[in-house]
C-alpha cells in the first residue's frame, strides 16, 4: 500500500516511522533484525514522531504506514485527526512470512489482537476505520483502490496499481529484511494460495489469530 500510495504526485509517504519508538519501549529490540541500526536511524521519542505526523506537509495528501504494535504507549487520540486505514491479512498466510525474520512470534509481535483494540478504540472516538483484506485487494487492486479512495475523500489514480522495480527512497532500514518481495514486483502481484505446510510450532498462534482475523475480514471492503 506504501508503494501504491508512493506513486500519487499528491502524496509524501512514510515507513513505520514509529518503529524506533516501538523498539526502545518493547523487548523486541532484542530480537527484531537490525534494531541497533534502526534505533540509531530514527526518531526514538514516539511524542515527536506525532508532532511531526499531524504538522504540516509539503503535499496535501500524506500516507503513513503503520504497525498497529508500535503504537505502544502512545495516547492514540492523534488519530482522530487522521483517516485510519487498517490492512489484514489471513494469519494462515502471514505468519509463515513473518517467521522468516522473527522464528517464534507471539501475538504481541503480529498485531492481530491490536488491530481489534485499536479498532474498537476508532470507534469509540467517532472515527471508524477502513478495513481492507489483502486477498480481495489482490484479487481486484483497481475496485478495492478505487473503493478506498472514494472513502478517503479523494481522486483514484492510476499510478497506484505499478510501480518501477527496486527500493524506494522512503523505505526504512529495516527494508533488507523485509522488503524482497515488494522490492521484485512492479504492481500487485495475482493472489496465490501458499501451498506449503502450516509450520507445526505456529499452530498455537495461528488458532489465538484466527477470530480476530475473520472479525475484520468481514467487515473489509
Amino acid at each position: 500500500m506504501m508503494y501504491s500510495f508512493a506513486q500519487r504526485s499528491d502524496t509524501n509517504v512514510y515507513d513505520e516511522p514509529l518503529y524506533g519508538h516501538y523498539l526502545v519501549q518493547t523487548d523486541a529490540k532484542n530480537y527484531h533484525p537490525g534494531a541497533n541500526e534502526i534505533i540509531r536511524k530514527m526518531e526514538t521519542d514516539g511524542q515527536k514522531v506525532i508532532e511531526m505526523m499531524t504538522g504540516e506537509h509539503k503535499k496535501p495528501v500524506v500516507f503513513f504506514k503503520q504497525m498497529t504494535h508500535h503504537l505502544v504507549t502512545l495516547d492514540l487520540y492523534f488519530l482522530k485527526k487522521a483517516v485510519n486505514i487498517i490492512l489484514t491479512r489471513d494469519p494462515a498466510e502471514m505468519l509463515p512470512s513473518y517467521a522468516k525474520e522473527v522464528e517464534e512470534p507471539e501475538m504481541k509481535d503480529v498485531g492481530y489482537k491490536q488491530h481489534i483494540e485499536l479498532l474498537e478504540y476508532l470507534i469509540q472516538i467517532g472515527n471508524p476505520p477502513i478495513i481492507l483484506d489483502s486477498k480481495r485487494l489482490l484479487q481486484n487492486p483497481e475496485k478495492i483502490l478505487r473503493t478506498l479512495c472514494n472513502q478517503i475523500g479523494i481522486p483514484f489514480d492510476m499510478s497506484m496499481l505499478s510501480w518501477d522495480k527496486g527500493p524506494r527512497p522512503e523505505d526504512g532500514p529495516w527494508a533488507k529484511y523485509w522488503y524482497h518481495s515488494v522490492h521484485n514486483s512492479t504492481g500487485f502481484m495475482p493472489y496465490k494460495p501458499k501451498t506449503k505446510p502450516f509450520p507445526e510450532h505456529l499452530k498455537p498462534l495461528l488458532e489465538e489469530c484466527r477470530p480476530v482475523y475473520e472479525k475484520l475480514k468481514k467487515m473489509s471492503i
